[in-house]
């Protein structure tokens, strides 16, 4: 893991390779992880999520949203979802509603991350 800053925000930046997310707990280790580097938003590339965290019926994505949340700490998922966006209705939605909102976003890669919070 490392960080970076873009406009003023410090992102926390998960390594694609590594274990899956598919936990509560998971969230819960990234968040002290953050804490400890002083990131306000954390990073993940969409390959460290379980398939699960894509199926909104498994409860997985709002347990790790929820997580965040309490602890003031933004979500950037990195990476294609477009297989999972397909694939159901409901996740296509969320993801919509979710790009409106300050605290999780979907982005295509660091590249689109850091231009979404540069400064205009």
């Amino acid at each position: 893991m490392r960080t970076a800053e873009y406009g003023d925000v410090r992102v926390l930046l998960v390594d694609p390779d590594g274990p899956s997310i598919s936990s509560a707990q998971d969230a819960l280790d990234l968040v002290g992880e953050a804490f400890g580097r002083e990131a306000q938003m954390i990073a993940v590339p969409v390959e460290r999520f379980s398939a699960e965290f894509f199926r909104l019926r498994s409860g997985l994505l709002g347990e790790v949203t929820q997580k965040l949340v309490n602890y003031r700490v933004r979500l950037a998922v990195l990476g294609d979802v477009s297989e999972q966006v397909a694939a159901s209705d409901a996740f296509r939605d969320y993801v919509r509603e979710a790009d409106r909102s300050a605290q999780t976003w979907f982005v295509a890669d660091e590249a689109a991350l850091a231009e979404r919070l540069s400064p205009v």
